[in-house]
């Protein structure tokens, strides 16, 4: 049932429009609009900020964000066959939606948007971690972005939060929370969606921190955590070596032990390290 607003509920638009969900696209749709409503108030207070959505499919999440005060959302689909859905919710929402048909890996969305921006997405399985990490790694820090919320499969959203010494903790666990707040606020099964997934979802939030939690050069700080997580069983002393001749004063240096492994180091440690190595 539908208890957001006048427009029809989202399985008579799919029928409507013909919109089966294809794997190639990694779609699978949030039909539910009561749970679409949920992600969007995770999203804080939107009355006063654009929000920027990556593939809205029939628009259950725009619908939500929209209902929930959005001052504009910019949504950027690739599917063509979703462009009529989502301008029947333009119609209902005047002048507070902009779709663009494109690749989001491809769009500058800037061009189209007014700070405050928030952004707010189920975003499809094949292309989410990549946009992640291109949201949390612009050439300048603060980003343009105040916040993310963001479905995932939950394995994702995992590795997203993880704390050190879980399987889950790796590059990406210290990529987002080196800059923002990053926490999960919704689980979902995989029967709330159509058709349903093999795995299950959860939305994270990330809010972008003023600056750095910690000092460090990004690029030493990045190739430091790479090349200690790609041998991730090995002792730090054995998977950077060759990240500096004299490794094991440097890992002492930084407060670390070179016996240590890459899932056992906080980022503290490894933004401590990072700055080492730079002295090189």
């Amino acid at each position: 049932m539908n208890t957001i607003d006048q427009l029809p509920a989202l399985r008579d638009v799919i029928e409507k429009h013909d919109l089966r969900a294809r794997k190639s696209l990694g779609q699978n749709f949030l039909l539910d609009l009561n749970l679409t409503s949920k992600i969007a108030r995770q999203a804080g207070d939107l009355s006063q900020c654009d929000v920027l959505e990556i593939g809205p499919g029939p628009g259950g999440l725009t619908r939500g964000l929209l209902a929930q005060g959005a001052r504009k959302v910019l949504a950027i689909e690739k599917d063509a066959r979703c462009l009529p859905a989502l301008a029947e919710i333009g119609a209902a929402y005047p002048g507070r939606l902009d779709v663009i048909e494109g690749d989001a890996l491809e769009i500058d969305p800037l061009a189209y948007l007014t700070p405050p921006i928030r952004v707010a997405s189920n975003l499809p399985y094949n292309v989410g971690t990549e946009l992640l990490i291109r949201w949390l790694t612009p050439k300048q820090w603060p980003p343009y972005w105040q916040s993310l919320t963001l479905m995932f499969q939950r394995e994702v959203a995992q590795r997203i939060v993880a704390e050190p010494g879980s399987k889950a903790y790796g590059r990406l666990a210290i990529l987002a929370q080196w800059r923002c707040d990053a926490r999960i606020v919704i689980n979902l099964p995989p029967e709330a969606f159509s058709p349903p997934p093999k795995v299950s979802s959860a939305v994270v939030h990330l809010t972008a921190l003023p600056e750095p939690r910690f000092p460090a050069d990004f690029k030493t700080l990045e190739r430091v955590v790479a090349t200690a997580f790609n041998q991730r069983r090995k002792m730090l002393r054995a998977s950077l070596k060759s990240a500096a001749p004299d490794i094991e004063d440097r890992l002492i240096a930084a407060g670390l032990k070179p016996t240590d492994r890459a899932e056992q180091i906080p980022l503290e440690g490894f933004c401590a390290l990072a700055r080492e190595i730079k002295k090189t």
